[in-house]
């Protein structure tokens, strides 16, 4: 076995390891930082894979200010403590109808976007240079804009719910 296969596999299992630990945490300040620990160790895959640009953006964005900003509303609401209340009764056939649709669409892009026979390659390293930045910036604001959008919408609107759903458990408790 080669060390970059030694540093991949363990790198894989620390990555596995801290999304379980993500998704099975009772505690929300211990979820975000397996979550940030998760971010860290992909960053560590870019690295070996020789995007150092990337790397910097995953420790950056995700586990510097996302995640902060996420345990600054976990801790400011106190919503780790607050105990789970009975679930709506629409709300399971929801998730598992979302789930089902999920899965199928990612199955299908998946198998529609299969390409048979391609290797990957190294980068090259003269990709790393300052006109490949600029070309990546064009596509990421221009081809790329509307996903980006949406994933800041969507956390939005995830932080506004958390505090919405709080602040009314809270006010249900007398406080």
């Amino acid at each position: 076995m080669t060390t970059d296969l030694i540093v991949f596999l363990t790198l894989s299992l620390v990555a596995i390891a801290t999304a379980l630990g993500m998704v099975f945490s009772r505690n929300a300040v211990y979820s975000a930082l397996f979550l940030v620990l998760n971010f860290v160790t992909v960053a560590v895959f870019y690295l070996l894979l020789g995007a150092p640009f990337i790397a910097m953006s995953q420790v950056t964005v995700y586990g510097g200010a996302i995640m902060v900003l996420f345990l600054f509303v976990i801790m400011l609401l106190g919503a780790d403590s607050i105990s789970s209340t009975s679930d709506l009764p629409w709300q399971k056939p929801l998730a598992f109808t979302l789930a089902l649709v999920l899965v199928v669409e990612s199955v299908y892009l998946i198998v529609s976007r299969a390409q048979p026979n391609l290797g990957i390659t190294a980068p090259d390293a003269s990709l790393n240079t300052m006109d490949s930045l600029h070309q990546m910036a064009l596509e990421l604001f221009s081809k790329y804009l509307l996903p980006f959008e949406v994933t800041s919408i969507l956390l939005l609107v995830a932080m506004v719910g958390a505090i919405v759903l709080t602040k009314q458990k809270k006010a249900g408790q007398g406080s």
